[in-house]
């Protein structure tokens, strides 16, 4: 359905302001798991059950004096921490948050991902180019090469999907997964070679744990933001916690049913029936977000719980090892749409 200009703009207000906050969210859920798989209390003085610490924390960032090298390019030092957050509030514009409701419902919405996530990496390294640090530039340098590389992986994985849907529409994507209880079909079972890639590679391209080496503290003293302070630094933060989570909506759409809720071809004729159509719409947000949620927990448990690779390692996987699977995948995932589009 399309839906009027008004609430597609309430819409993306609402998804903005909810993404600035789940910033802040998932900052007290890393604090709060990474205390628990390290048998500590975790945040517990600001705030019931120290839920307020990550807002304590901004507070302090926007009072912090921002200081900026006096070598450094001051224009391109303070675009590129903006670059990293208006890209990362972008990407939600394409993705259905239930049968219907998206702010941009484009043809080509994989396309748009995959370009917005490859222009990220001009951010990072802006940022470290901008300060005018070796140990900035050098991360600058180690993310656009461990981008560029795990890119095409993850491009393979988002082929592979787009070969089974026959779509670039991430909606039609989502609505092809919906046979087999809206479960079965889910592309994770159909494509599980292509989902285990993409998960890995979001890995990579959101610079997580065990990926995190172009700001590796004890190489790099920070990384690209090494010359950064108060918000500029904050806004990096903001960033990162907003890419993971992004990337965990992302994965779920293309791999995990995206809005479908299990078993929902038995029922959701029942609320159109009914004129329950709103309660369908809001249940299948709520499959959306518990899913993404999901996969966020797993970015934080990977992080805790994995050594960082060293930087040939990095290379090594993401060259010699999925970049070989994620071509043979889809050579197999199209050998295997012509075969079955022949005989049926």
């Amino acid at each position: 359905m399309d839906l009027p200009y008004y609430w597609i703009a309430i819409i993306g207000f609402i998804i903005l302001n909810f993404f600035l906050v789940s910033a802040s969210v998932l900052v007290y859920a890393e604090r709060k798991v990474s205390a628990y798989i390290q048998n500590r209390p975790g945040p517990n003085r600001v705030g019931p059950f120290g839920f307020l610490q990550p807002f304590a924390d901004v507070l302090k960032l926007i009072f912090k004096e921002d200081i900026r090298p006096t070598a450094a390019n001051p224009v391109i030092h303070s675009l590129a921490p903006w670059l990293m957050v208006v890209i990362a509030m972008t990407v939600p514009a394409v993705i259905p948050l239930a049968r219907g409701v998206v702010i941009a419902d484009v043809a080509p919405g994989v396309l748009i991902i995959l370009a917005l996530t490859s222009i990220s990496v001009y951010g990072v390294t802006l940022a470290g180019w901008s300060s005018n640090s070796k140990y900035s530039l050098l991360g600058g340098l180690r993310s656009s090469a461990q981008m560029i590389s795990y890119e095409l992986s993850m491009g393979l994985a988002v082929v592979s999907v787009v070969l089974i849907a026959g779509t670039l529409n991430l909606m039609e994507i989502v609505d092809d997964q919906a046979s087999g209880l809206a479960i079965l079909g889910w592309n994770a079972f159909r494509n599980p070679v292509g989902c285990l890639l993409f998960i890995v590679t979001a890995f990579a391209e959101t610079n997580r744990a065990p990926f995190d080496l172009p700001e590796a503290e004890q190489e790099l003293v920070g990384g690209y933001h090494t010359e950064y302070s108060g918000m500029k630094f904050g806004m990096f933060f903001l960033a990162e916690y907003v890419n993971f989570f992004v990337a965990s909506f992302v994965i779920v759409t293309l791999f995990f049913g995206g809005y479908l809720i299990p078993f929902e071809p038995l029922f959701a004729d029942w609320f159109y029936e009914n004129e329950l159509g709103w309660l369908l719409v809001i249940l299948q947000i709520g499959s959306l977000l518990l899913k993404s949620a999901f996969f966020a927990f797993v970015f934080i448990w990977v992080r805790w719980t994995f050594p960082r690779f060293k930087y040939n390692q990095l290379m090594t996987i993401g060259w010699k090892y999925l970049l070989p699977i994620a071509l043979v995948n889809t050579l197999v995932i199209a050998l295997g749409v012509i075969i079955f589009k022949t005989i049926f």
